[in-house]
């Protein structure tokens, strides 16, 4: 999967889980939290997401490595390449 693909469907769960946010305005390299409105469950439902749409295990100390778009691109790309 390349990183184009990753972000696309990091884009994607994210979309599922906070429908109303303009990701088309999101600052890839900015916090998420920050930028849109979502609390503790749509981060839990974010996470659930990326590991049913890759198959990649995110332990919980690792949520704070998803804060930024850029971030859960690194992330993934790296799980997925090792």
């Amino acid at each position: 999967m390349t990183e184009e693909e990753i972000r696309a469907l990091v884009l994607r769960v994210l979309g599922e889980v906070a429908p109303d946010a303009d990701l088309a305005a999101l600052d890839h390299a900015a916090d998420l939290a920050e930028q849109i409105d979502i609390d503790s469950m749509d981060q839990l439902n974010f996470v659930i997401g990326l590991h049913e749409a890759t198959g990649v295990e995110i332990p919980e100390r690792d949520y704070p490595k998803l804060a930024s778009v850029d971030a859960c691109v690194a992330y993934l790309a790296a799980a997925l390449a090792g």
